[in-house]
């Protein structure tokens, strides 16, 4: 049996408005948010660039590691980005014909 991979990320707009997301379909997901096709939250505030992501092999770990991550302060999330992508660049750039 093929687990199914999962993904937790997070989306920032220009001005660091910042999402926190979890989904089984990652391409998928980014595009809708890239393209302001989710309604709610992500698509008022024009948040579209990944800016950070973890991959996980169950949806059980990935659903509490966002759970943790929709927790934290936001200074930590700041840092968490950081500490990979310090100028917080789009790293799905170029993942779509746009």
């Amino acid at each position: 049996m093929n687990a199914r991979v999962f993904h937790v990320y997070v989306l920032s707009s220009l001005s660091r408005v910042l999402y926190v997301g979890v989904t089984n379909d990652f391409s998928r997901r980014v595009y809708e948010h890239k393209q302001g096709a989710v309604p709610g939250f992500t698509a008022r505030y024009n948040v579209r660039r990944l800016v950070y992501f973890e991959e996980y092999a169950g949806a059980l770990s990935a659903i509490e590691r966002e759970k943790q991550l929709k927790r934290w302060r936001r200074g930590k999330k700041v840092w968490l980005i950081e500490s990979g992508n310090p100028l917080w660049r789009d790293l799905s750039e170029g993942w779509y014909d746009e």
